[in-house]
Parts: C-alpha cells; sequence; structure tokens
C-alpha cells in the first residue's frame, strides 16, 4: 500500500475526519445555497464545487507536512 503520510495530519484524525467532510461538506453547502433562494442547479453546482477544496486543503498540509521533515532531515546530527 502507498504511504503518502495523510494518517499523520491533524494528529491522526484527518482520514477520519475527510470521509465526514467528503459527506456532510456539499449537503451542508446545498442546504445553504437552497435556503437563500438560489437555483436548484446552481446549488448543485456549488455543493458539488466543495468537494475539490477538501482535496486542496489535503494537498497543501501534505505538502507543508513533507516539507518540515525535509528539513528536519537536513540537520547535522
Amino acid at each position: 500500500m502507498f504511504d503518502d503520510g495523510s494518517d499523520e495530519l491533524l494528529g491522526g484524525l484527518w482520514p477520519f475526519m475527510k470521509r465526514a467532510l467528503l459527506l456532510f461538506i456539499p449537503l451542508w453547502i446545498y442546504l445553504i445555497c437552497w435556503s437563500a433562494g438560489l437555483n436548484l442547479f446552481i446549488s448543485a453546482i456549488a455543493a458539488g464545487l466543495s468537494i475539490p477544496l477538501i482535496q486542496i486543503f489535503e494537498k497543501m498540509k501534505l505538502k507543508r507536512h513533507l516539507d518540515s521533515n525535509k528539513a528536519g532531515e537536513n540537520l547535522i546530527k
């Protein structure tokens, strides 16, 4: 299995949080847009566009985590 280090993000809670966020964030975005009176089509598009934001957040955190590990490995021991 490929180890990308995502299990170490946010103290090991990220895999569980990611699954919950992938389920609930689009639903919440849809309901907020729908209750604001937006068109059903626009509400669905906004909800669908919220999913890549979770992936982008994960990639940014992984990059920051890997960069901090590389900086720690460069120290003379």
